[in-house]
């Protein structure tokens, strides 16, 4: 038992490293041109805003259960626990709301059908600043309600807990809280992913349509926006899978009572594919990431110090 542990523990510190250093490399090169002076692109905001949650998410979720993993579980106070999770579920739903906007965003920018007006108000940085701020407030009230139920690990035995994270514990809610609960997170979740999906259905039929002028014009020089918006659609997708992944882990674990600290685990590692994986996505598409890590690594082989130049 205590090897399988140890396994998990390995498992989500893996996970974890891997998640912080490409949000983290991300971070560096979206707001790099700030500290030079110099004007970001409205996307490296959102961009920059995603990779700043999903470091949270990572942070908030992974590293508690990585130290519960190896045997550490009363590490948190319940003022600990209670901002822990809130903490968490703001993170998440920020990371959830700047992956709609994003594709929002890049929607608008390359559609023709949408007005010029729109256009230039979205490339606004003001406009993209006061979009990604409004989102970090709601999710900061949406998610009051979050802490209320939460309790540090020495309760876990009470008999009204309902999940034990073995680090924190969570209580069994009446049910009218629960029923309204749930109605705002789905709410909130049902929208963004509305947006997401019919931002998508757009930029795949942009892409056709590129495609069928690029062929037509036997053209071999890619589309930088062509290329911006498959990388922006490979994000949308894995968001989607994961999150239906993890919303079915989530109602086979919520209905229960004490489930199975199996499934639980499970629950959390998938949680957490996305903030690890995305970054990724955006190092394997975006030609100034990619810039970035061929040159720490060319760097680094001849043992000079690292810079990035625009």
């Amino acid at each position: 038992m205590a090897t399988a542990q140890w396994e998990i523990g390995l498992l989500f510190l893996t996970q974890m490293g891997r998640g912080i250093l490409g949000n983290f490399s991300l971070l560096y090169v979206y707001n790099f041109p700030l500290f030079k002076g110099r004007k970001v692109r409205p996307t490296d905001l959102i961009l920059s805003q995603l990779a700043l949650a999903n470091s949270f998410v990572l942070f908030s979720r992974g590293v508690p259960h990585t130290i519960a993993a190896f045997g550490s579980k009363h590490f948190l106070n319940e003022p600990g626990c209670k901002f822990l999770f809130y903490f968490h579920r703001v993170a998440r739903g920020v990371s959830f709301t700047m992956t709609a906007l994003l594709s929002v965003f890049q929607t608008i920018k390359l559609c023709p059908r949408f007005s010029r007006w729109m256009e230039l108000k979205m490339r606004s940085p003001a406009c993209i600043g006061f979009c990604c701020s409004l989102c970090w407030v709601l999710h900061l009230l949406v998610n009051s309600v979050v802490p209320v139920n939460m309790i540090g690990p020495k309760h876990s035995k009470n008999t009204s807990v309902k999940i034990n994270y073995e680090y924190c514990s969570s209580l069994n809610a009446d049910r009218t809280v629960k029923f309204v609960i749930g109605v705002i997170f789905f709410t909130v979740d049902f929208v963004c992913l509305g947006l997401m999906v019919c931002a998508s259905g757009s930029l795949v039929v942009f892409l056709h349509r590129h495609k069928q002028r690029v062929h037509h014009r036997r053209s071999p020089r890619p589309c930088h926006e062509a290329r911006a918006t498959r990388g922006l659609l490979i994000l949308v997708s894995a968001f989607v899978s994961f999150y239906s992944l993890s919303s079915i882990l989530t109602l086979c674990v919520t209905p229960s009572v004490n489930p199975a600290q199996w499934l639980v685990t499970i629950s959390v590692f998938m949680a957490l594919c996305f903030p690890t994986l995305s970054p990724f996505v955006f190092i394997t598409h975006d030609t100034r990431v990619s810039k970035l890590h061929s040159a720490c690594w060319e760097r680094l082989s001849h043992g000079n110090p690292v810079s990035l130049t625009h």
